[in-house]
């Protein structure tokens, strides 16, 4: 259903921090034209936690015009309050995006029946592909694999985002969840090494800025071109790096300006990245062959 290099898209901003409806839709289309295989608008990458409802809504209506039906639309809905991540879901739905990325709900903690009877309540509210979230750093919740995959028999519940880095974890979620659960890694680093262990995709954030070279790196490894895979893999890495030594999508961004694709500004609490950071990707970039 989804697969290969996916971007967990940005949401640029003016520097009064209004959004820039016009470089969004420009990205969405020069993201495409590289070879991006799948859109995810307003998730962490995206700012989701700063905007508010009206701007969510209007991201993923952006989204879903500019990418006109050719590579699917997957909105990020997830809340801490079910009722508002099953709102969310629903306008996805009705704006005509292909499916919804919902967070394991972040600060409640709750118990593993909790997550269940959560993701539950908002695949039987909207009929529409779920893709479940699962980034215990962020969210401090880690959704066990005995629960993903009692979520997994629901129609409407069709894969993961698995950004917990243990590449254990896809073996596991493959067994119990079966071949036909869509999994995607959502962390730049383990891309390959997801898909050797099952996965069939990548939702990135690198891909933002390097989007033909994480394509062709997906392209390579599904050809079975397994040596030119890792070459692009090895060289995507100090880029991987660089984007996450400071909190996402803060680096992102400043790399997204670097290429005239956004400015750099994200709204508070998030920091403008240190001069030392600024640095590090700019030159991860040039690495990158991005930038002269």
């Amino acid at each position: 259903m989804f697969k290969g290099s996916l971007v967990a898209l940005i949401t640029p901003m003016a520097a009064d921090g209004r959004l820039d409806e016009k470089n969004f839709s420009e990205l969405v289309s020069w993201q495409i034209a590289e070879g991006t295989q799948g859109l995810i608008p307003v998730g962490t990458t995206g700012e989701s936690p700063t905007l508010s409802h009206a701007e969510h809504h209007r991201v993923v209506e952006l989204c879903v015009d500019a990418a006109g039906g050719r590579v699917p639309v997957i909105a990020g809905t997830g809340s801490n309050s079910t009722a508002e991540a099953i709102e969310l879901t629903r306008h996805a739905k009705e704006a005509g995006a292909d499916a919804a990325l919902v967070v394991t709900p972040y600060y409640n903690k709750p118990t593993q029946e909790g997550l269940f009877l959560h993701f539950t309540a908002i695949a039987d509210a909207v009929d529409l592909p779920l893709i479940i979230y699962n980034i215990p750093p962020r969210s401090v919740i880690d959704m066990s694999v005995e629960t993903m995959a009692r979520l997994a028999k629901h129609p409407n519940i069709v894969g993961v985002k698995d950004a917990t880095a243990n590449l254990t974890r896809p073996l596991h979620t493959r067994a119990a969840c079966g071949t036909d659960f869509c999994q995607l890694s959502g962390e730049d680093h383990t891309a390959l090494a997801f898909r050797a262990a099952g996965g069939v995709g990548c939702i990135s954030v690198t891909a933002n800025v390097a989007p033909r070279l994480c394509a062709e790196m997906h392209a390579a490894w599904e050809a079975g071109r397994i040596e030119e895979a890792l070459e692009i893999q090895d060289r995507l890495t100090p880029l991987h790096d660089a984007l996450f030594c400071e909190t996402s999508p803060g680096p992102v961004k400043y790399a997204a300006s670097l290429l005239g694709k956004s400015s750099a500004f994200c709204r508070l609490p998030m920091a403008p990245v240190a001069d030392a950071t600024r640095a590090r990707v700019k030159a991860a970039m040039v690495t990158a062959g991005l930038l002269n």
